[in-house]
């Protein structure tokens, strides 16, 4: 009920007046790092697969660059002393509060994704959207971002971090960005296991 409740604010508040609201992300990370050199400089490092999306790529690196220079890393393509590779993922599907008999039967499309979505993975850079999404659909999206940073020297992995969130409202443009940051609470030393983060974010008038 709760989540179900904030899906029907985050809607209402994304078609009303200015405000904010919070990006929930439940975040994972792993580090082997005890402390990291003020300055401290990286370069992007890109799969084949996203090497094949250039533009797709570079719009998430943008959002990645940010959340890295604000835990003190600094982009540095000839001498970095890191290097990162970044993912995101957004899939899109029907809500899980939809109601089943609103899409089931013979003139219906089927409970539980009968209708066709687009999805990349994590090597691939991002797209969501559905494909034959029905006007009177429920959607909800599903996105995950995740960075792995590497010794440039060594190519060891000192820190790899995912963030995961979900709800039914198709800002992902708003929403990565802010995900990058979560996966990156704590940096160098984040908490053990998994957490929430919760990050507000304003909400423009319409």
């Amino acid at each position: 009920m709760k989540r179900a409740f904030s899906a029907l604010f985050l809607v209402a508040t994304l078609s009303g007046c200015a405000t904010s609201w919070v990006v929930d992300s439940d975040v994972k990370s792993f580090s082997s790092l005890t402390t990291v050199p003020p300055g401290a400089t990286y370069r992007f490092e890109r799969l084949p697969s996203q090497q094949a999306d250039p533009a797709g790529q570079e719009s998430l690196e943008a959002m990645a660059a940010a959340a890295l220079e604000e835990v003190g890393l600094r982009r540095d393509d000839t001498r970095p002393q890191y290097s990162a590779q970044i993912g995101a993922r957004v899939t899109a599907g029907l809500s899980p509060w939809a109601d089943p008999w609103l899409f089931d039967g013979p003139w219906g499309y089927g409970y539980g994704g009968g209708y066709g979505y687009a999805r990349r993975g994590f090597g691939g850079g991002w797209y969501g959207g559905s494909a034959f999404m029905p006007p009177a659909a429920n959607p909800w999206y599903e996105r995950e971002v995740s960075i792995v940073l590497r010794e440039a020297g060594s190519n060891r992995v000192v820190y790899e971090t995912r963030a995961r969130n979900d709800g039914p409202y198709n800002a992902s443009a708003a929403i990565l960005p802010v995900m990058f940051r979560a996966a990156l609470q704590g940096f160098p030393n984040p908490p053990q296991g998994e957490r929430r983060v919760n990050i507000e974010l304003a909400a423009a008038r319409k």
